[in-house]
């Protein structure tokens, strides 16, 4: 079974995706089901983790809509503002719900660096950790140090490093981020998605051998068992078809892994982490 750990589906006309415009015009047009069913026949994928794309309830709640009435979707990562006083009640429906698996929220476009160690917060995920639900993390490099104290402050966390936190895969230096991935990886419950990175790469001209480094470096640290393949579909089409991302993967961790490691990365680890 191959399964697809992370990818969106939206409806524009929706009106709550802040950071679409006009301008993208790849991007701002509706993508569903009807749309990924095919190509996901092509690539031979069975299952897969759709994530949030808007900093709003209502969007959680159209994708566990949409995940009722679609058989490949096994996951739903949504969306709660962790410093609402209501935060656990919502939760808690939340968990209720078929096919819900976790939360993320969207820190890489939050205006302080720090919001996860607000008091607040940090209490919320907490609730999210006994709850046993997925903290999805969707930060930069710069964000790596704050994340690691929030790991420390929450150690019981079961949690996953979106896109291995956006490296400078463009300019092909690792230094920095290198670093701060080992120190979080050394937290036993982190995982992290091979996922994302051709929208950091070049766009017009990337090969896998750019890519490489980075998922070679998340292989040493994390190991076979906690990472776990994502498309990053349709984000992934500004720079690469769905087969190109998924060959890139294959191509680049096909050397490093056994046949069991192979099975683990491109799917069991998702079914596992998540709970599918």
């Amino acid at each position: 079974m191959i399964v697809d750990a992370h990818h969106h589906l939206w409806r524009v006309g929706r009106g709550d995706y802040h950071w679409m415009s006009p301008d993208m015009p790849v991007l701002a047009r509706d993508y569903l089901a009807v749309d990924l069913r095919p190509v996901l026949r092509r690539a031979g994928v069975d299952r897969t983790v759709v994530v949030q794309a808007a900093e709003t309830e209502a969007e959680t709640d159209f994708l566990l809509s949409l995940a009722a009435e679609t058989d490949f979707i096994a996951g739903v990562v949504g969306w709660l503002d962790f410093e609402d006083a209501a935060f656990p009640a919502k939760l808690e429906a939340l968990m209720r719900r078929p096919k819900f698996v976790g939360l993320r929220p969207m820190l890489q476009d939050h205006a302080d660096d720090g919001y996860v160690l607000r008091p607040a917060v940090l209490d919320n995920i907490r609730h999210l950790a006994a709850a046993g639900a997925a903290f999805d993390i969707l930060t930069f490099p710069r964000h790596l140090p704050v994340i690691l104290r929030m790991l420390d402050a929450v150690p019981s966390i079961r949690a996953v490093v979106d896109h291995l936190s956006k490296p400078p895969v463009a300019s092909g230096r690792l230094e920095g981020w290198a670093e701060d991935m080992a120190r979080l990886a050394a937290h036993p419950g982190l995982h992290c998605k091979v996922s994302g990175l051709v929208t950091e790469a070049d766009h017009a001209g990337w090969a896998p051998g750019d890519l490489t480094p980075y998922v070679r470096h998340v292989f040493d640290v994390f190991g076979a068992d906690r990472l776990m393949f994502g498309s990053d579909w349709p984000v992934c089409l500004l720079a690469a078809s769905y087969a190109e991302v998924l060959n890139a993967a294959r191509g680049i961790l096909d050397p490093l892994l056994d046949a069991d490691g192979m099975a683990q990365v491109f799917g069991g680890n998702a079914v596992s982490f998540y709970r599918l």
